[in-house]
């Protein structure tokens, strides 16, 4: 096998005809050859072959052969051969669903998705879709390609390499129709990663009997008793109440206490941050099933962990987590979360502040902040493969909620199979938002076979 990038050129001839410069011809090992197979994402069509002189890695397309194997762009792109095929790609498929608009068709995920499509143009066919844009029948797909200028375009491309799945919410991807879509693709052999969203307690049910990840996660117990709750608190001093499938900090209680002076709340309701102080347990649990009734069946109670400090105020830490191009785990991005005065999350949304774990450890920890953060991801990267030895179906990129302790050990408090990207909207993390196209890029070139020799 071999990976080549080459300018594919199209032609007006109705005949299935595909002419190969003669250096590339001579490099795939096409030379003196009649016909050839050409592949693209999943579709195969034979065609005469040609030999062009001209310098250069250059293939012409017929207009014949680009309606049969639907080859969807000019320009530059990989091809790789293999089993006296040609595949040209590969052909990546985003997986997302829609807006209501023709200029943000995915609605606010609209911009990332055009900013990885652009990036990938001139390495790899990459396109989004939506679950309706699937023909099984046909097996093709009504996709979304960016033309040069940036403008959305639809091409009836075959069915994709590898899927990379941003359905949007667990909403949109709950469902006996999602369920299936997916299950078609792994029936397809199609590679198809991130299956889904995760719950707070899956996470912490697959890692139950991995030692190497439970020494960095806190105690947590999905759906307590009030008991269970009552005893967590009075153990830890503090604790956090969450629930299994929130997101962005929304319904999470830190529960305090404080042996004279009772039970204390933290919580945000309606834009604020809310304080409330109880003498007893029963008062506090009352409080709790008025507000969620039997809705805490579905919350996770988690161990306090004292956190580093900057002016009173404690830091997290968001990984963003991606497989490369050997199939490895990076920690691409990282972000430092400052909480907001009496905020019960660092969420920036709920008053949070972005930095960089440079300038986070840098104030905590002084000259140790260098060592601290290559602990922190050394760590990273185990709970990353941690997590994907025990989950069934493929990951490709993970964000991992990290705190790290007044001693320097690393702590898990979530982990997110489809993480947001708001840490790369701080002006320092920028090439680290590129990098991690990048590597997204690459895991699909992987999953996809799309690989150099030395790295088959």
């Amino acid at each position: 096998m071999s990976l080549t990038s080459c300018t594919v050129h199209f032609t007006r001839q109705p005949e299935r005809i595909v002419w190969f410069s003669g250096p590339l011809a001579r490099s795939l090992g096409l030379s003196g050859r009649k016909q050839v197979r050409i592949k693209v994402g999943r579709e195969r069509v034979s065609a005469r072959l040609r030999t062009l002189r001209r310098s250069g890695n250059h293939v012409y397309i017929s207009a014949g052969l680009r309606r049969s194997v639907r080859i969807p762009q000019s320009g530059e792109v990989y091809l790789t051969t293999e089993d006296e095929e040609v595949r040209f790609g590969p052909l990546v498929g985003v997986l997302t669903d829609g807006g209501r608009s023709s200029r943000e068709p995915f609605g606010s995920r609209t911009a990332f998705i055009k900013q990885l499509l652009q990036y990938a143009r001139g390495k790899a066919y990459m396109f989004a879709f939506r679950p309706r844009d699937i023909n099984w029948q046909q097996e093709t797909v009504h996709a979304w390609f960016l033309d040069e200028r940036g403008n959305w375009v639809r091409r009836v491309v075959p069915l994709p390499d590898v899927v990379y799945n941003r359905l949007p919410s667990r909403r949109a991807e709950t469902g006996a129709a999602i369920t299936a879509l997916r299950d078609r693709f792994i029936y397809k052999r199609i590679p198809f990663f991130n299956w889904s969203f995760f719950n707070k307690s899956d996470v912490y049910k697959l890692l139950d009997n991995d030692p190497e990840a439970l020494r960095h996660l806190p105690e947590s117990v999905a759906g307590p008793s009030p008991e269970k709750l009552r005893e967590m608190l009075e153990k830890y001093q503090f604790i956090y109440f969450k629930p299994t499938g929130g997101s962005l900090g929304i319904g999470i209680y830190r529960l305090t206490y404080h042996p004279r002076r009772g039970y204390f709340v933290r919580y945000r309701r309606n834009g604020q941050n809310v304080l409330l102080r109880f003498t007893n347990w029963n008062s506090l649990w009352r409080m709790l099933r008025a507000r969620h009734g039997s809705g805490l069946s579905k919350y996770v109670a988690q161990q306090g962990i004292r956190l580093i400090e900057i002016d009173g105020c404690p830091i997290d830490f968001r990984f963003h987590m991606h497989k490369d191009g050997n199939n490895q785990w990076v920690a691409a991005g990282i972000g430092a979360k400052k909480a907001g005065r009496g905020s019960v999350t660092t969420h920036l949304k709920n008053g949070g502040t972005l930095m960089t774990p440079e300038q986070a450890l840098g104030r905590v920890f002084g000259d140790r902040a260098g060592e601290i953060l290559e602990k922190a991801k050394e760590v990273a990267v185990r709970l990353s493969e941690a997590v994907e030895r025990n989950y069934q179906h493929t990951l490709g990129e993970l964000g991992l909620d990290l705190g790290i302790d007044r001693d320097g050990e690393v702590w898990m408090f979530e982990a997110n199979a489809k993480p947001g990207r708001t840490i790369f909207k701080h002006p320092e993390l920028r090439e680290q938002g590129r990098a991690s196209l990048r590597y997204i890029l690459d895991h699909c070139l992987y999953l996809s076979k799309f690989r150099r020799r030395e790295e088959a």
